[in-house]
């Protein structure tokens, strides 16, 4: 009985709250499943009862008793059974839409007809409940499952009236007692509601109580309006007595003699209620058993013969479409913009409460567009209205108020003279049967007055109550006993209580001999709930002071009295002096003339906003809140009839149309409902939580908070300056999301590590905070598409304003080697999320809204420790796996090295050569000249471009196909724009004849070759039977030469080997006639022993390979582990890449890593290739001297005589500023040097930022960074001669002036 769980369940909470996630027997978690998976419940043990006059034994043997409890105390382990499979029609709050017609608050009686109307109206229908669905097979049986299903909250009022706030356990558990002046209630919280507990009893209010005047005259002037709808709550509920041809149940024949000893005989009979009392489907198609006759209705019953609301209103709800969510905690409810109401609610999924201090602060919400229908119990809804009128909702101020009890009372009958059995047991033996906990009542409503009114009900107590409850009753004072009793009887009544000791059923026992009392009647309706620090104050005023209470316990006295039992009054009210209801009502009542000043709500629930009935439309009660007096019966019928009559008439008014009279097939709760709605399309993620759920699959979760500034606004753009201007504007910001990964094995051992995002958002500068977050995808540890060696932990996600509008979240945390080493760096690597914000509806693709950077403060880390769940395997896979990633990064430098993969090489046909062409020097070694015509529909120039590379580098630095799609190579660059573009493999670039031995100052011969081949195609008629590829449009040659490439042009350009009567102006990379290296360079150059001896003496080779294998020589494989200390410029260019680290060493770190996309690191070995120790030496002599000289290293080309040959070309420079090869004073020597020497017309230079040395080439933002100012320069070549012109004609023109006018005055 649910107020016996009360009081000896009030001091059994030992521990705080437990998680909201428990695992069912078969290892699911509760609360988290869609409605996607089964197999038929398993029969429980069901007994075959005989017919009437058949023979039953009359006493149970003690050693019956003993056999029962025998397995306490055995320590043999006991035989299991497979896990049964259960049910859940609730979906995942992942899964939850922003928009419904239709929010139903609560799952109890009101709750459930109103989802399954509307949802049988057509209607998309969202039903949100705090607590956890359970299903028969799933409720605790015994005192310890009990305890943890079991929370407290409310206030205990001490004498001074002062008060302690009490909250112990999960708000989501199924038990809920709430402590309140003078009287506490009994409630239940999950998918259900109170229906899950109660005693099923079906009794309609008598008509003179609907006739009091406190109810709208819609209602009391016809007493009978209730009927048809009665009728449907049967149809539906399908109440029956307890059989006549059922065995006799001891409780039931007791208070029918106590009721002849009242003289209340004509007033006993049987009541009826949702008990199943035989096999088969019920009226919404769902399985049923028939009653297994344990007493246990009250705790949740599992033989699955109780009629709750789970398995008829709420499971047709689901087969006509409604979505279902558990565990999400309703907090208040608004107006929206565009119309209906926003729901705002709390969700109690993935340990969301350990973040105390923002669960009730960041609230998820909902869009409900047509109806809110509050179901969630006298005390919820008008806590929620309550809220809802604080935060500005209009309502009357009878909020709150004329609450009432219900009249409830209950006592004991103890230790009587026959054996009454009302103790449940879960497994009762088939000749012992409890019954259902209600059976019979005396029923004493018909008086004139009917506030004097009652019912007398028998009862039983569960069976996690039972061992507790002889103690109790022995210990509570104020007993009444019987002055009639013998000697003989009273000895006999003393064993009896000994029996009990020995075992609480023992048959001859004191508790097998009690009689179990409810009393429904009237009282004062004087309680009140309120808000006490946001938190619900439950008082009754009066109440176990009335007269009629009085009275009624004297009658219950008297009863207990004829049948020799010792009378026991409620505990609380004889110790504490206060009483626990099971019926709480009121709180919303219906106004008694449709006026704010007398009620909250219409005749049909609506909440009323004006004195003349005016209603918030579509803000609709249909819980025992509205009922506005007690009905002196058990509530649940009356509750029923009054939502089915709101409901009915709101849809009239609506123009929908309920279908009442389409009936559900058995109902298959494992696969798709049969009446699913047509606009609902199942997304990629619900389909993929679907098969997760079903296959079983581990899950992990956890939730996070981070916070930070994002400013709003797309001007800035680095992120730590978007930052300091969001904090200087007050633009705070901040996340409260949760990451669920259904599929932990797959989160662990996927590319991409997905999981899903569900909370919200809130910034302080965007007006339609907060922000609802669903579906968002979490990847952890996936490549960083930008950046290689990196990783990110990525939160992408749309999400919802409250008025409708969307935003799109991109945030990543960038894992990378800056964490090499460093705790501190690890953690800001972790705890540092870059964020941008971007409008998706906007006509420019990615419009930024806002950006900026969150953290995660270390005690909001510490919480979010708390948060994690998993399976045990899960958990050890997720640790292991988290640290295995970390360990990547922190010991980088020890690190499995990146090895160059066999890869067959392929151009894309938009970077493929249009023709190669061979080049022969005139010392007789050939080359390679390969070109690409304009892009097909672009205008041809009247210049061609000639790119030379480098050293150990060929044309695809130039021609990259490793780029992002969104990025462009410098051969596609300048197609694009309409140059014909040739490129040279040079006789020390990527190419086998650089193994033997030339330097870069042999290299001039090859760009003086093709310089004269590309002259020579210009004149050229063609070859026959092929396109012509001359005589060529163009005039001229702009040559864009690098690093080695460059110093070869300058030199051959110096010693007169190059023809300069073609070039039409030159960018030179990096470096041009003065190489000074950069710092790192210069001391490997310095030394005392030149490393190219070293390495050729430990090698044995002249040759050194930028690419090596694992199946390299030992004095390779050697040197690859020691360049693993190697420093790097900085850490974030750590790498594992055995190319880079062999190119570094002999060149230096050619390029800055995050410049490079990920593919281009990954695929060095293809633009890499290696260098003469001959070629190296000649490198390092110049780049400590300065300047270029001869292959023997001792002739300076930089002379007068010399430089006099670059006269009239224009020449662009530019460096990296971060070149760790050259200093990138080596291109300000040589501007200087051709400025002061020739002027500055046709001279500049640039230093390009963030850049190192290739990067400039072969970095993925170089089409942005790089080109155009090497464009700028080519495209501005016509206009330098235009001036150089002008400027020649007015100095002309000046000289004669002068000659004009002797006397000196120019005009």
């Amino acid at each position: 009985m649910p107020a016996a769980l009360v009081n000896t369940m009030a001091s059994a909470v030992e521990s705080p709250m437990s998680s909201p996630i428990e695992l069912t027997k078969s290892g699911r978690a509760n609360g988290r499943h869609d409605s996607f998976k089964p197999k038929p419940l398993r029969d429980q043990r069901t007994p075959t009862y005989a017919k009437a006059g058949d023979v039953f034994p009359k006493k149970r043997a003690l050693s019956s008793s003993l056999e029962r409890i025998k397995p306490l105390f055995s320590t043999k382990p006991q035989p299991t059974t497979e896990p049964e499979e259960h049910p859940r029609i609730s979906r995942p709050v992942e899964l939850i839409d922003q928009e419904y017609d239709v929010v139903v608050i609560g799952s109890g009686y009101g709750g459930g007809v109103a989802a399954s109307r509307m949802a049988r109206a057509g209607q998309k229908v969202c039903v949100l409940e705090l607590g956890r669905e359970k299903w028969p097979g799933e409720y605790p049986e015994d005192l310890e499952g009990a305890k943890k299903q079991l929370h407290l909250s409310g206030q205990w009022f001490r004498d001074d009236n002062a008060y302690n706030p009490i909250a112990k356990g999960d708000p989501t558990s199924l038990y809920q007692l709430i402590f309140g002046k003078e009287q506490n209630a009994f409630v239940a919280h999950g998918l259900g509601g109170t229906s899950l507990l109660n005693a099923n009893v079906f009794l309609e209010a008598d008509p003179k109580t609907m006739a009091m005047s406190s109810w709208p005259d819609e209602i009391q002037n016809d007493p009978t309006c209730l009927e048809p709808y009665y009728k449907r709550a049967r149809e539906m509920l399908e109440p029956k007595p307890y059989p006549d041809d059922w065995p006799s149940l001891p409780k039931m024949e007791t208070l029918r003699k106590q009721a002849e000893a009242l003289k209340l005989g004509n007033k006993f009979r049987k009541v009826e209620q949702t008990t199943r009392f035989e096999d088969g489907l019920n009226s919404s198609g769902v399985d049923m058993k028939k009653s297994t006759l344990t007493g246990m209705d009250t705790t949740g019953l599992n033989d699955k013969s109780k009629s709750s609301t789970l398995v008829n209103y709420l499971s047709d709800a689901w087969n006509w479409g409604a979505e279902i969510f558990c565990a999400c905690e309703v907090r208040s409810i608004a107006k929206h913009p565009k119309g209906g109401y926003k729901v705002f609610f709390a969700w109690h999924g993935c340990r969301r409460h350990k973040f105390k201090d923002m669960f009730y602060h960041d609230l998820m919400w909902v869009h409900a567009k047509k109806f809110v229908f509050l179901g969630a119990g006298a005390l919820g809804s008008t806590e929620i209205l309550l809220r809802s009128k604080e935060m500005g909702l209009d309502m009357s101020e009878q909020v709150g108020q004329h609450m009432s009890g219900n009249g409830d009372m209950f006592a004991f009958g103890y230790n009587m003279n026959e054996t009454v059995r009302s103790m449940g047991n879960p497994k009762p033996p088939l000749d012992e049967p409890v019954g259902p906990t209600i059976t019979s009542i005396i029923d004493c409503r018909d008086q004139e007055d009917p506030l004097d009114g009652f019912v007398i009900e028998e009862g039983a107590v569960a069976e996690p109550l039972v061992r507790l409850l002889q103690p109790l009753l022995e210990l509570t004072p104020h007993k009444s006993r019987s002055t009639h009793l013998s000697r003989g009887e009273r000895l006999q009544k003393l064993m009896s209580r000994a029996s009990s000791v020995i075992g609480c059923y023992s048959p001859k026992g004191s508790l097998e001999r009690t009689q179990v009392y409810l009393i429904m009647s009237h009282d004062d309706n004087q309680a009140t709930l309120t808000l006490k620090d946001n938190k619900p104050s439950l008082e009754f005023l009066g109440v176990g002071r009335a007269e009629h209470v009085q009275r009624l316990t004297a009658k219950l006295q008297e009863a207990t009295e004829s049948q020799g039992g010792l009378f026991v009054d409620n505990p609380f009210s004889s110790v504490f002096d206060q009483e626990v209801t099971v019926h709480p009502i009121g709180g919303a009542s219906m106004s008694s003339d449709n006026s704010m000043h007398n009620g909250v709500t219409n005749h049909l629930g609506q909440v009323l906003t004006g004195e003349n009935g005016e209603v918030h439309d579509g803000l609709v009660v249909v819980d025992g809140s509205i009922v506005p007096t007690s009905l002196g019966a058990n509530p649940f019928a009356t509750i029923t009839a009054l939502a089915e009559r709101s409901v009915h008439h709101l849809a009239e008014r609506s123009g929908l149309t309920i279908d009442y009279d389409t009936k559900n097939g058995p109902l298959n709760f494992f696969g798709e409902p049969e009446h699913p709605r047509p606009d609902v399309h199942v997304n990629k993620s619900a389909e993929f939580v679907r098969q997760a759920l079903i296959a079983k699959k581990h899950s992990l979760e956890f939730t996070e908070i981070m916070t930070g500034h994002i400013h709003i606004g797309s001007n800035v753009e680095d992120f730590e300056l978007a930052e300091r201007v969001a904090r200087g504007n007050c633009e705070e910001a901040r996340f409260f999301l949760s990451v669920h990964a259904y599929d932990a094995d797959t989160f662990l051992t996927s590319d991409q590590h997905d999981a899903m995002l569900t909370g919200t958002f809130t910034s302080g500068a965007l007006p339609n905070s907060p922000y609802m977050v669903t579906g968002g995808n979490f990847q952890l540890f996936n490549n960083d598409p930008d950046t290689p060696d990196t990783k990110n932990l990525t939160y992408d996600f749309n999400m919802v304003g409250t008025d409708g509008s969307r935003l799109h979240f991109k945030g990543k945390k960038i894992i990378n080697d800056l964490a090499t080493f460093s705790i501190s760096g690890t953690w800001k690597a972790t705890t540092t999320l870059m964020v941008t914000l971007t409008d998706p509806d906007s006509p420019e693709d990615g419009n930024v809204v806002g950006r900026g950077i969150l953290y995660i403060d270390p005690y909001d880390f510490l919480r979010e420790l708390k948060t994690f769940y998993s399976s045990m395997s899960s958990t050890k896979q997720f640790l292991a796996y988290f640290v295995k990633e970390l360990a990547h990064v922190f010991f980088a430098p020890l690190d499995y090295l990146d090895w160059p993969q066999c890869r067959i090489e392929s151009w894309s046909q938009k970077n493929k050569p249009l023709r190669v062409f061979d080049v022969t020097a005139i010392d007789g070694e050939k080359t390679i000249l390969k070109m690409w015509e304009p892009l097909e529909g672009k205008k041809e120039r009247d210049m061609d471009l000639f790119f030379i590379p480098g050293a150990a580098v060929d044309e695809t630095i130039f021609a990259l196909d490793t780029l992002p799609e969104e990025s462009k190579n410098a051969i596609t660059y300048f197609r694009e724009l309409g140059y014909r573009c040739f490129c040279l493999v040079h006789r020390v670039g990527k190419t086998p004849i650089a193994q033997k031995g030339y330097t870069t100052y042999e290299a001039r011969l090859d760009v003086a070759a093709a310089i004269e081949k590309i002259e020579a195609l210009r004149h050229s008629a063609g070859v026959a039977g092929q396109k012509p590829y001359g005589p060529l449009r163009t005039q001229k040659t702009y040559i864009i030469a690098h690093c080695a490439g460059s110093i070869a042009l300058s030199m051959g350009l110096l010693d007169g080997t190059v023809n300069t009567s073609s070039i039409a102006g030159i960018t030179a990379s990096q470096v041009f006639m003065h190489p000074t290296f950069a710092t790192v360079n210069h001391i490997k150059a310095s030394l005392p022993i030149p490393l190219p001896n070293v390495y050729s003496l430990m090698a044995r080779s002249k040759w050194f390979d930028c690419v090596s294998t694992p199946t390299d020589t030992f004095v390779q494989l050697g040197l690859n582990q020691l360049l693993r200390l190697y420093p790097p410029p900085s850490k974030s260019d750590i790498c594992k890449s055995v190319v880079c680290h062999r190119s570094s060493l002999v060149f230096g770190m050619l390029w800055k890593h995050e410049n490079l996309s990920p593919e281009t690191h990954r695929e060095l070995e293809r633009f890499v290739g290696g260098t003469s120790m001959r070629s190296l030496k000649h490198l390092m002599s110049m780049g400590t001297k300065g300047k270029v000289l001869t292959s023997q290293g001792d002739d300076n080309l930089v002379t007068d005589e010399n430089l006099e040959r670059l006269r009239g070309i224009p020449i662009y420079l530019f460096s990296g500023t971060d070149n760790s090869v050259y200093d990138p004073v080596t291109t300000m020597t040589s501007y200087s040097y051709l400025r002061d020497r020739f002027g500055v017309d046709n001279y500049s230079r640039d230093v390009i930022p963030d850049y190192g040395h290739l990067d400039c080439w072969m970095g993925k933002e170089a089409y942005k960074d790089v080109f155009p100012k090497v464009r700028d320069h080519i495209e501005g070549i016509p206009k330098m001669a235009e001036r150089r012109e002008r400027h020649a004609a007015a100095m002309n023109g000046l000289n004669g002036t002068h000659k004009a006018k002797p006397n000196g005055h120019a005009s």
